[in-house]
């Protein structure tokens, strides 16, 4: 009987509904205590104890992968991206990895032009102050007269650009890849470099992977290319952003704030400075929440586990 390892936070709270259904299959569950993720020293713990796994942004490094060989066969990532799993690792040594593909396009696009609605007409910081008893018109401006910058224009990126195209935005975007010229023709996104958009535009949207190409993109010297009273928006990686650069560029006016459902350290720990600014906007890394996208992934998972020990999926019944 294959052992699965479950970790994924979004999924143990219904384990009723995924139990039964693993069992058909003949898999048996160990399910730790998870507060976000497991880190290495957590998933070493059960090292040779399972044969696939179905996880959350748990750091599955070649430390880790090595010492769950020769048991483990698949790691089955509950949601799209596999930036904590050491993949080249799991290639080099025959460990499957799965992931659900444009899980969570929607909600996210959808969250990022919520943060832009939330800046541009100052609703948050209105009810704030309505709330201490002071009738303040705080001003505000339409999306059409502010400029957004894009940073990868893959499938959340693509839709976070429909979305303000909408709203009347002129939309720049930057890629280390070639955008398809069908969707910049017909959406009037303008490609063009990092150093430009960080320049011209009025919100910046951080919808790229987290790579060795992208890790600490938003640094000291790339916030100095933003307007002063620039949002920066981040629903992708904490790690593209240098926390501590931002923190600092914020509380010195080099930008004008910044919208951030993900961090450098998750849970985002009690004493982060962010956390006492006035024009910061923050949320638990909660952009891809939407029931129907969930389930969705939920479904995905298993099947992906499932496929990755060898076990015939054709037939799993959604509930």
């Amino acid at each position: 009987m294959p052992v699965v390892l479950m970790t994924a936070p979004y999924m143990i709270p219904f384990l009723d509904r995924f139990r039964p259904v693993l069992a058909e299959y003949g898999v048996d569950l160990i399910i730790p205590d998870v507060n976000e993720r497991m880190e290495e020293a957590d998933l070493l713990k059960y090292a040779g104890q399972f044969d696939g796994t179905i996880c959350g942004d748990d750091r599955y490094t070649a430390r880790v992968i090595e010492a769950c060989l020769p048991r483990l066969k698949v790691i089955s990532k509950w949601g799209t991206g596999i930036d904590s799993i050491d993949s080249e690792t799991c290639a080099r040594l025959g460990v499957k990895v799965g992931r659900t593909l444009n899980a969570f396009t929607t909600p996210v696009a959808d969250s990022v032009l919520g943060y832009m609605l939330a800046f541009s007409r100052r609703g948050p910081w209105m009810d704030a102050a309505m709330k201490r008893g002071e009738w303040e018109k705080i001003p505000g401006k339409a999306l059409s007269e502010s400029v957004l910058g894009v940073i990868g224009v893959g499938n959340i990126g693509k839709a976070v650009t429909s979305r303000a195209r909408a709203f009347g935005m002129k939309v720049l975007g930057t890629d280390i890849i070639e955008i398809d010229h069908v969707f910049v023709s017909e959406s009037g996104i303008e490609m063009t470099d990092l150093e430009y958009l960080l320049s011209n535009s009025d919100f910046i949207s951080i919808n790229c992977d987290l790579n060795p190409t992208s890790h600490h993109l938003i640094n000291a010297n790339t916030l100095a290319l933003m307007k002063p009273a620039a949002v920066i928006i981040n629903t992708a990686r904490g790690p593209i952003v240098e926390e501590n650069a931002l923190v600092a560029a914020l509380s010195n006016g080099v930008v004008g704030g910044a919208a951030l459902d993900v961090f450098e350290h998750e849970p985002l720990p009690l004493e982060s400075p962010l956390l006492k600014m006035d024009n910061v906007m923050l949320a638990p890394h909660n952009s891809n929440s939407s029931p129907a996208a969930w389930e969705r992934v939920h479904w995905s998972t298993i099947r992906n586990l499932l496929d990755g020990l060898g076990i015939d999926s054709r037939n799993l019944k959604h509930e």
